[in-house]
């Protein structure tokens, strides 16, 4: 047995290897209602982590894409979903904070660990119109961003909440 099994129902942050967390449920159920999904979004998922998110992504989206850049976690998040049958999520192994460009625009993205800025690259293969959920500051302390793209373009900026995750592995590593 996993020596955090026995945490599961616990709404709180736990360790899922190689130096990452699965956010708290409640944190990870607050950015996919953030994200105001719609069954015919495509959405870029930058973390993918356990899966446990990108679960949630594909039950109320037309599409994922979904990066990670930890070969081990991607493997068995991969290995976990396709277990469940979902067959609207696509797996890149990669940079997330340069986004995966040979399927932009998304509707959404969703990033699950701390950049120091916000990544231009994730920007630009947002849609006109879209939004993005992102975590962005210091190693230690940083604000969970709402980042709407307006029809022409420009940004919109609202802090959800003051939130601490892992730093984004990449170009934007903090």
């Amino acid at each position: 047995m996993d020596r955090h099994q026995q945490d599961a129902g616990r709404d709180e942050a736990l360790p899922i290897g190689y130096g990452q967390t699965i956010s708290q449920p409640s944190l990870v159920l607050e950015m996919t209602v953030a994200l105001a999904l719609d069954d015919h979004h495509k959405v870029l998922e930058i973390g993918t982590g356990s899966g446990f998110q990108t679960a949630l992504l594909a039950a109320f989206s037309r599409e994922v894409y979904t990066v990670e850049k930890i070969p081990q976690l991607a493997e068995s998040a991969k290995k976990r979903l396709e277990a469940k049958e979902f067959k609207n999520i696509s797996f890149l192994l990669g940079d997330g904070s340069l986004g995966w460009p040979e399927h932009a625009p998304y509707d959404r993205i969703i990033v699950t660990a701390a950049a120091s800025d916000i990544p231009k690259e994730l920007v630009d293969q947002l849609a006109d119109g879209g939004r993005m959920i992102i975590p962005v500051g210091s190693r230690y302390s940083q604000d969970l961003l709402a980042i709407d793209k307006t029809i022409d373009g420009k940004l919109e900026k609202t802090a959800l909440e003051a939130v601490r995750f892992v730093p984004l592995k990449g170009k934007y590593e903090n």
